[in-house]
């Protein structure tokens, strides 16, 4: 079983924009780099489909999830809070109904 290489993004953009300079062709550039061109070739295809994604306006798709989580990250704080609020309440409640030694009653 072979180990699958990992290459950043920056290296992949590198690769892909000296490629796309056309000083060398592809297969040069794998031989340089030591990468697969079928691999390139998929980088390349792969960078010039996300490329108009740089000038959109407005927040991206990732963004928006981003924020969509963090939302509902205070939330669930918020509902933390509460509850721990309420717990307090209630314990000191019974404290005052039914005495100070309450838990140790009803165990």
């Amino acid at each position: 079983m072979t180990k699958r290489n990992y290459y950043p993004p920056e290296f992949k953009s590198k690769v892909v924009i000296e490629v796309l300079q056309e000083a060398s062709t592809v297969n040069e550039i794998a031989a340089k780099y030591g990468i697969s061109p079928v691999v390139i070739s998929r980088w390349k295809s792969e960078f010039l489909e996300r490329a108009a994604e740089v000038f959109k306006k407005g927040p991206s798709e990732a963004e928006k999830e981003l924020e969509q989580k963090n939302q509902r990250v205070a939330d669930l704080e918020r509902k933390v809070g509460q509850l721990t609020y309420e717990v307090d309440w209630l314990k000191k409640k019974s404290e005052q109904i039914v005495g100070p030694n309450w838990e140790k009653k009803f165990r």
